[in-house]
């Protein structure tokens, strides 16, 4: 079957059985960030955007992404690159197998508190609190760090972006 979605900002067209998982199709289409680590949708390393929002890919059937909007961290490499710099400070990137998701959904919390924000009016919305940032990545698994870099990375990241302190 065809299916036509936007990837990373360009319009793309693929063939893709029924069952076809769109981690799989992204791979083939050059998307390495996008990976499979545990096969039952619990370790986030196959974490993209569509639409705006983070999904599994391993857990999303490439045909219902037709007509959608499909980001991967290949589509967002200068934030990615400036966020990773903040990991690789902390000691948090280790061997960096985990990383790709852990980015993309890093900053598409950034990007939902952002919207938070503005809908109620209060720019303290924009900035999540410790325990919202670690209910928000509960589903990204990374088996070198031991979570506290990652955390230090996070609220070092957020303070520098949003101007306040996160704690």
């Amino acid at each position: 079957m065809e299916v036509r979605f936007i990837l990373n900002q360009k319009e793309t067209v693929v063939e893709a059985a029924p069952d076809a998982v769109l981690l799989n199709v992204l791979r083939d289409l050059g998307c390495k960030s996008v990976k499979c680590g545990c096969e039952t949708t619990n370790c986030g390393l196959c974490t993209v955007w569509i639409d705006g929002k983070s999904r599994l890919s391993c857990s999303v059937l490439a045909a219902s992404v037709d007509g959608h909007e499909v980001t991967t961290l290949e589509g967002v490499e200068k934030e990615a690159e400036e966020f990773g710099h903040f990991l690789a400070n902390e000691g948090a990137e280790q061997c960096g197998f985990c990383s790709p998701g852990f980015i993309m959904n890093v900053l598409a919390m950034m990007k939902e508190f952002e919207q938070r924000a503005e809908t109620s009016g209060r720019t303290e919305d924009a900035v999540p609190d410790v325990e919202e940032i670690k209910e928000y990545l509960a589903g990204n698994l990374c088996r070198c760090t031991g979570y506290m870099g990652q955390m230090r990375a996070i609220q070092k990241y957020l303070s520098e972006k949003k101007g306040v302190r996160v704690g």
